[in-house]
């Protein structure tokens, strides 16, 4: 499916969808570089209660609300990881194809509050160990983005995902504080929180970790050889041992409960995706967690 196609088909599934829940209130999804405070008026029954100021309404003796404008001339990078752990998928989507979906739609989401959109691509197929794509704003750079993630190959040689090298060099080209996306499947070793850490303290910025539900439940599938697509490292397993099973069970919850706390201790939302779930309701659900931290807030 081309680009221009599948992005046709994600308006019509997906942000259709989007529209009808949200109501246009994407602010959820993204906070944007900044507010600034533009006025104040009496508060009217379709006012966000959030948005009061309780300082001026004791004051007043009726409630007052703020008004303010918002920094539209936001930036939001997308952070792609191409390793060759991507292209696993055992329900016929990949979790290269899942990201293609989830940029085709946040990008289109950001783009209509006038938003310029970029991407620093991971893939250690190219010269650098990544592709560098500029912030810009409409379809056709859009289009370009989607086209880049859907043709670039897969690298011939094994390579390890080394996301501390990538957020590193993230954290040396992004300037500006923007929005920013990081969408990996997270695999490798756990020496890139300090980077992600630093990357949230500067930018409004989301992990968004893609997986398969055969990497989070091993299918009863009886002897199997597995491959490792980023060492080329190969296991003949019994994938009906019980014991095997529970000692997979366990280094996956081990693994997630790591994930959480990177995540967590960077001070950045996380969003969980799978290739067998519907992208909308994933996205519906991220923006109720992102809704909640704001109350809280």
């Amino acid at each position: 499916m081309s680009a221009e196609a599948l992005l046709q088909e994600l308006e019509w599934t997906v942000l259709r969808r989007l529209d009808g829940v949200l109501q246009g209130d994407h602010r959820t999804l993204f906070r944007g570089s900044g507010l600034e405070l533009a006025d104040l008026r009496e508060y009217q029954a379709h006012d966000d209660v959030r948005h009061i100021d309780w300082n001026v309404t004791a004051r007043m003796r009726t409630p007052f609300v703020r008004e303010h404008q918002e920094d539209r001339e936001v930036h939001a990078w997308f952070l792609l990881d191409l390793s060759g752990s991507m292209d696993f998928g055992s329900t016929g989507l990949s979790k290269r194809e899942l990201m293609l979906r989830y940029v085709g739609v946040m990008a289109k989401l950001l783009m209509r509050r006038g938003n310029r959109i970029g991407a620093l691509v991971f893939n250690p197929g190219e010269p650098e160990g990544f592709k560098y794509i500029p912030a810009r704003m409409h379809r056709r750079h859009l289009l370009h983005l989607m086209h880049v993630l859907a043709s670039s190959a897969s690298p011939r040689e094994t390579h390890q995902t080394r996301l501390k090298d990538w957020l590193r060099q993230a954290n040396g080209l992004l300037k500006r504080r923007s929005c920013v996306f990081v969408v990996s499947d997270f695999m490798g070793a756990f020496d890139w929180a300090s980077e992600l850490s630093a990357l949230g303290q500067r930018h409004d910025s989301v992990a968004v970790r893609l997986v398969d539900p055969a990497e989070v439940v091993l299918p009863q599938g009886g002897l199997l050889l597995l491959q490792d697509p980023e060492t080329s490292e190969q296991l003949l397993l019994d994938t009906t041992d019980p014991q095997f099973r529970q000692r997979y069970t366990r280094m996956v919850e081990d693994r997630q409960a790591q994930l959480a706390q990177c995540f967590a201790q960077a001070g950045i939302d996380a969003l969980e995706l799978s290739t067998d779930e519907d992208l909308a309701s994933a996205l519906i659900r991220f923006a109720e967690l992102r809704k909640r931290r704001v109350w809280r807030a």
